[in-house]
């Protein structure tokens, strides 16, 4: 086989690969949004097809001959392709490793555990849900030894979703936000507490959804491409560059909840609709990793989507739509109600100084879940123990404890750590944005569209082509944490006035 047919070859594996991820996600949408209950067990069954047919077209013969021609030849190839290569490579390599018949087998089984956690979480029934839970962690366990047998089987996961990402990183990592952030919590608790209760009066759904849309147009997102429907847990989903679908979930009695969650599934969305039109339909497609991806979306979420030029932004429409809760509340109320913090129950409800709480709380179950520490069984009180002692707070049923995230049901196992150097990424992508944009002026001007294109130049464009560690440090540098505690401590000293 020759270079030029081996390329083709890869051109036809990647429009079939691309069309059966468009058909499974569609399924999954359709699943988590509006399917009727009873279409589980043939979704189901239709997933598994899907996925066996992935299976058989990237370990087909002529593939793998294509990939090693390629691989042959790589000083032959341009910068997209090496990288598709070795990509491709990579993904070859850990599929083949995995017996066909388990991995269909997963896939089916991923189905129900989501169909029977949305049933738990609505009737607070994690016995329902607990075999579910533990077969999931056992297959990621199994799947890990076939991988990577001489890798801890948390670390294959770790690396899914972030490349590089180890156990050791992650505990360094969230040791120094411990030490610095517990006793900016407790002093933040020691100070008068700012009143929101007006956030939390009634807020009709269908004004709601008006919000909605004013926030998908100042966020600047092209609408040709992008779409909004309702679930029980927000989520992004992304088929290609052309279509890319965000899920809220409305609260009447909590009028943050969705403008949070659509500010940061909006992140996710741009981020998704932004690779350069070479990367369309190919496996360099879309976000690197998770923490570049919750960089994103934690970043329009909190760093832009909770600053005081965005809360005048948005209070206008507000008050028009809802006078009567919110025509006496003036710029800085608003700014200090939308930043109030206080240890809570619900992660994605947190504010962002107590958030990273929250998700050590999950890092340190998954690990002692994936160690085979504790079982499934066991997770509830140590749930419950672990927010008592992180966070302070008495966890009262399942539903608001370890029922809450749809993420262990789909197994996204090694996710959680993404959210939280997702979050310190982004201070450290605002200072060196402050460096060529007036941040303020941008979101001044009434639409994001600045912001969205120096993310768009530094990082959206270039979707997988460079490895996470690599991308970050090309726009800001070597990681440092301490960027984020101290973004943390400025913000919060202010608001708090401490």
């Amino acid at each position: 086989m020759t270079v030029n047919e081996a390329l083709k070859q890869i051109e036809a594996f990647e429009n079939t690969n691309s069309a059966l991820n468009h058909a499974a996600g569609i399924l999954y949408y359709d699943g988590d949004t509006v399917a009727p209950e009873g279409s589980v067990e043939i979704r189901a069954l239709t997933l598994g097809e899907i996925s066996r047919m992935s299976y058989e077209l990237i370990t087909s013969p002529s593939f793998i001959e294509a990939l090693e021609t390629l691989y042959a030849n790589l000083s032959e190839l341009s910068e997209i392709d090496q990288r598709k290569v070795k990509e491709l490579y990579r993904e070859y390599d850990n599929t083949r490793k995995i017996p066909m018949q388990e991995m269909i087998d997963f896939q089916i089984h991923l189905t129900e555990s989501s169909a029977v956690w949305h049933k738990a979480k609505e009737t607070n029934d994690f016995a329902s849900f607990e075999p579910y839970l533990q077969k999931t962690f056992d297959t990621l366990k199994k799947f890990a030894s076939y991988t990577d047998p001489e890798k801890d089987p948390y670390e294959v996961c770790l690396d899914k979703y972030e490349r590089g990402l180890t156990k050791e990183k992650c505990d360094k990592f969230f040791k120094a936000l411990r030490e610095k952030l517990v006793p900016l919590i407790a002093r933040v608790g020691k100070a008068d507490q700012i009143d929101d209760s007006v956030l939390h009066l009634n807020y009709p759904k269908s004004q709601q959804m008006k919000f909605t849309d004013f926030l998908v147009d100042v966020m600047d997102i092209d609408r040709k491409h992008f779409g909004v429907g309702e679930t029980e847990h927000p989520f992004t989903i992304n088929f290609t560059s052309k279509d890319v679908r965000i899920t809220t979930h409305y609260y009447e009695d909590n009028l943050s909840s969705s403008l949070y969650s659509v500010v940061h599934e909006c992140g996710h969305a741009l981020y998704e609709l932004n690779s350069m039109p070479e990367l369309f339909r190919t496996t360099l497609e879309g976000g690197v990793s998770m923490a570049i991806h919750e960089s994103q979306s934690r970043f329009y979420e909190n760093i832009i989507g909770r600053s005081k030029p965005f809360c005048a932004l948005i209070l206008p429409f507000l008050k028009n739509e809802f006078p009567e809760q919110l025509g006496n509340v003036g710029e800085d109320e608003f700014y200090r109600m939308i930043n109030r913090s206080e240890p809570s129950l619900i992660r994605t409800e947190a504010d962002e100084l107590t958030y990273a709480l929250h998700v050590m709380v999950r890092y340190e179950l998954e690990k002692k879940m994936m160690s085979g520490e504790i079982t499934a069984k066991d997770l509830p009180s140590e749930w419950n123990r672990l927010y008592k002692e992180y966070l302070g707070v008495d966890v009262p049923d399942d539903k608001n404890g370890v029922l809450q995230d749809s993420h262990w049901s789909n197994a996204n196992i090694g996710y959680f750590p993404s959210y939280a150097l997702g979050s310190a990424y982004g201070a450290q992508m605002l200072n060196e944005m402050k460096k060529d944009i007036d941040v303020d002026s941008a979101i001044n001007s009434g639409k994001l569209t600045a912001i969205n294109n120096w993310l768009r130049e530094k990082i959206w464009k270039f979707g997988c082509l460079y490895d996470p560690t690599d991308l970050f440090n090309m726009v800001c540098g070597e990681f440092n944490p301490e960027v984020y505690v101290e973004y943390l401590e400025n913000k919060f000293t202010e608001v708090y006035k401490i």
